[in-house]
């Protein structure tokens, strides 16, 4: 029998932006069990919610995509609620999993738990070489912890669990909502919105200098799945698309594809965030044979033609 087919999944954040797509590709590969937990049913923030979904599941694997997050400005705002939520929502899913004698345990961490000044490309094993870009630590920090418990299960009790670094993610059904938004859905609102009202600049927040990676959404759900099923360490591993471009060329570009006339003007006074990001992906595709597939104008050509669609 295929893998897939044996498996009984729960995908927490499975209604998101990235997990939509982990379960309709989960779907495709025919695995028919798969359970997505709402938080109205299930607060994950409570030991007795999970103890109730791990009864009533039965999960051979659990992938935890569930996180409580923003852009910059959100982040700033709400740096306790992001540090509590991430770290007890994700302890409390990984010991019980190990109660429960669950298979597989797939936590997904996040970028922002890389040092503020890493290398670049950032490589796993720099992850602890730094504190990470302050705006981010609370989140990145909670989500780091979960690698090392992952790590002190497996050394104590033989718990197989695994710990995956997505890089920035972008594409369809991502959030467009203006108070927590990251940087490619506020720049194809802001533009097509400029454009609608024939504005004659839209203002982009920073220099431009900042470099980032970003992954297309179906790309990084095919990576997730591809290590659930066949990476079996503790180290972390990046998931990622293997090339930086700056913010100043990714504002152009996305400029250019909504057809925007007008200029862009800098605001220097807010802020850039981490310098420079780029992940270093030779192990995804030395242990699971991952690598990214769309190239950065055909992703974003999707998103925009999504939006437009979904706005109208």
């Amino acid at each position: 029998m295929k893998f897939w087919e044996q498996q009984n999944v729960i995908v927490t954040g499975g209604a998101g932006f990235l997990g939509k797509v982990v379960v309709e590709q989960l779907k495709k590969k025919g695995c028919a069990r798969i359970f997505v937990p709402r938080s109205k049913e299930y607060d994950l923030r409570k030991e007795t919610a999970i103890k109730r979904l791990y009864k009533s599941v039965k999960p051979s694997m659990v992938i935890h995509l569930a996180a409580s997050v923003g852009g910059i400005g959100a982040n700033r705002e709400n740096p306790g609620k992001y540090l509590y939520d991430n770290l007890i929502m994700g302890t409390l899913l990984i010991e019980q999993a190990r109660q429960f004698g669950i298979e597989k345990f797939v936590t997904v961490g996040t970028i922002c738990a890389y040092p503020k000044f890493t290398q670049v490309p950032f490589k796993e094993e720099d992850l602890w070489e730094g504190y990470p870009e302050e705006t981010n630590a609370p989140y990145g920090l909670a989500k780091k912890m979960l690698l090392v418990q992952t790590q002190a299960y497996k050394e104590q009790y033989g718990f197989n669990g695994i710990y995956v670094l997505p890089v920035n993610l972008y594409g369809p059904g991502d959030n467009f909502s203006p108070k927590s938004s990251h940087v490619i859905p506020a720049l194809i609102k802001k533009c097509l919105e400029a454009k609608s009202e024939k504005a004659p600049y839209i203002e982009a927040w920073g220099t431009g200098q900042a470099t980032r990676e970003f992954l297309y959404v179906d790309d990084a759900a095919r990576g997730i799945i591809l290590a659930a099923e066949k990476y079996h360490k503790t180290e972390p591993v990046n998931i990622g698309a293997g090339f930086e471009i700056s913010i100043k060329d990714l504002t152009e570009l996305i400029v250019k594809l909504t057809g925007f006339k007008g200029e862009i003007k800098w605001d220097p006074s807010k802020p850039d965030g981490q310098p420079r990001r780029c992940l270093d992906i030779t192990k995804a595709k030395r242990e699971f044979g991952f690598v990214n597939k769309t190239s950065l104008e055909h992703g974003l050509k999707k998103t925009i033609q999504w939006y437009r669609k979904t706005r109208q």
